[in-house]
């Protein structure tokens, strides 16, 4: 019996040729043998203060309202326990699964918000936003949106930047994807759009340089940021220093941009394999075509949900991981930034093979 090899379009992480391995390995050593004695004692919660000053000055804020995380999740993670408890919180439909799970861990009550190909729907926001009492926040990836890929357009962009001013309505914006763009005009992000007025503003280097420095972070109001610091110090005493100073060496010499050139060429490559192989295998269903990222979302044809499938030697996340309610039952959430493009290509011949399978046994059963 011939063994087939897995195929894994499940996890959302970046293949190895993406991360600038020796780069990063000599930053490492550099940053020990500069600020040794820095980096590897106890610091501040609020993280490095040169990477901190470094985000500050590319986003135009203070130093003080940048506060550096183990991955951006856990930034989300420490301003949930502050506002959200039994509070309630709104959020895209679909959405990224674990702020969910951890939404869920804390009470809140959680209110889906249904979007289109031009991503979050505002008049949906509006209503609900006049429907109950007023929210702790909203939770949106504006930008190459993790699960669906999609992008919000430059006028929803501006009508929730106005509410966000008018409705006193705080915004976490994650933006952990803008940069790997492979085409087309970047739009400014809500936080610039509201000059950083009422919007905590979240993003990683996990996927612009190497997810195993685990540095994220957040720009957050005076005020909530001092909170948030004193979360992060109570639970961890002080952050992993070492990860972030390489990541300020790495852009303190000028890597950035070449290394994000570079990505952006791999994962543009994966991109379209995988979405010419569904149009060329799955005329019948429907996806998104991202301008950048690492997801798109497959709408099965009709009749068919993703409960159904087994594809042999192929995982993927099933839509209903990312609802936090009904919803995404013949949806599938693909990842493309892992696999190699020959293995993306069969996997999605693999995966149309089991679609035609199901389609075919629906056909004889009526």
């Amino acid at each position: 019996m011939v063994k087939v090899e897995p195929i894994s379009f499940a996890r959302g992480v970046p293949a190895p040729e993406c991360l600038p391995v020796e780069e990063l390995a000599d930053c490492a050593s550099a940053v020990v043998a500069r600020d040794g004695e820095t980096v590897l004692n106890y610091g501040a919660g609020g993280g490095y203060v040169p990477l901190r000053e470094w985000i500050a000055e590319r986003h135009a804020v203070e130093p003080s309202r940048v506060v550096l995380t183990n991955g951006s999740l856990e930034g989300f993670l420490f301003l949930a326990q502050l506002l959200v408890p039994q509070g309630r919180v709104l959020v895209e439909a679909p959405t990224y699964d674990r702020p969910l799970k951890i939404l869920r861990s804390l009470g809140a009550e959680i209110v889906a918000l249904a979007q289109d190909a031009e991503g979050l729907d505002i008049d949906a926001l509006e209503g609900a936003l006049g429907a109950g009492p007023a929210p702790s926040f909203l939770y949106a990836i504006p930008t190459f949106q993790n699960p669906s890929g999609r992008t919000l357009s430059r006028a929803r962009r501006d009508r929730l930047a106005a509410l966000v001013r008018e409705r006193d309505l705080l915004l976490f914006e994650d933006d952990p994807y803008g940069l790997v763009r492979f085409e087309g005009e970047a739009p400014p992000t809500v936080f610039e759009l509201t000059d950083g007025e009422g919007v905590v503003y979240g993003s990683s280097f996990s996927k612009t340089i190497a997810p195993g420095v685990r540095v994220g972070y957040l720009i957050l109001p005076s005020g909530l940021a001092a909170a948030l610091e004193a979360s992060a110090t109570a639970a961890y005493i002080t952050p992993a220093l070492l990860g972030q100073a390489t990541v300020y060496e790495f852009l303190r010499r000028g890597n950035l941009e070449p290394n994000l050139e570079r990505v952006r060429t791999l994962l543009r490559v994966r991109r379209d394999t995988m979405v010419d192989g569904l149009a060329r295998l799955l005329p019948e269903a429907g996806w998104s075509r991202p301008e950048g990222g690492y997801f798109v979302w497959l709408e099965l044809p009709e009749g068919l949900r993703t409960a159904e499938l087994a594809p042999e030697g192929v995982t993927f996340v099933p839509g209903t991981d990312f609802f936090a309610g009904p919803g995404g039952e013949s949806a599938i959430r693909l990842a493309f930034s892992f696999a190699s493009p020959a293995e993306i290509g069969e996997g999605v011949l693999r995966l149309a093979s089991a679609v035609r399978a199901r389609l075919l046994v629906g056909s004889a059963a009526q």
